[in-house]
């Protein structure tokens, strides 16, 4: 793909689910599984994708929870949402357990990476730079090309075959 079909592909996963992100078994390609739904009225029907990013040279996650937040979320009970529901009325704190984050601001693509030129140079193929961030993390991905692929629900890069 190219930069403009990139920055398309990462725009449809505006605001949806992220359910998990990280590096393929392969460990050359970072995936993000991405839970798309539009509103029930459209009747467009959800759908899980998986965003591969491939031949990522750089994958940087951080938090994107502030310091403040961290501290009032400590408590394991905040690992599960059947826990912390249980303990509602005694929690107050980032609940880890939804198992998702929102990709909101979600994905941008980097316009002029020093990175992405710098690795393109020296490899002799197209790089490109993006960044995701959501309500739990921050991640900067140096990678090739981008595969967009509809999955099966409930699939991530440790649940399929060896792709």
């Amino acid at each position: 793909m190219n930069r403009a079909e990139i920055r398309a592909a990462l725009d449809e996963a505006f605001d949806h689910a992220v359910v998990f992100h990280g590096f393929a078994k392969h460990l050359r390609d970072y995936d993000f599984y991405v839970y798309l739904q539009a509103a029930p009225s459209t009747g467009v029907p959800p759908e899980h994708r998986r965003y591969r990013f491939t031949h990522c040279v750089v994958a940087e996650a951080l938090t994107a929870l502030p310091a403040e937040i961290w501290k009032t979320s400590l408590d394991p009970r905040l690992l599960d949402h059947e826990t912390y529901l249980a303990a509602f009325d005694e929690l107050d704190g980032y609940v880890w357990g939804v198992s998702l984050q929102s990709a909101y601001p979600g994905f941008t693509v980097v316009e002029s990476s020093g990175d992405a030129k710098s690795w393109s140079d020296r490899v002799g193929i197209p790089f490109h730079e993006a960044l995701y961030e959501g309500n739990g993390h921050r991640v900067r991905l140096v990678f090739s090309d981008l595969e967009v692929s509809v999955v099966a629900a409930g699939e991530s890069a440790y649940t399929v075959g060896d792709d």
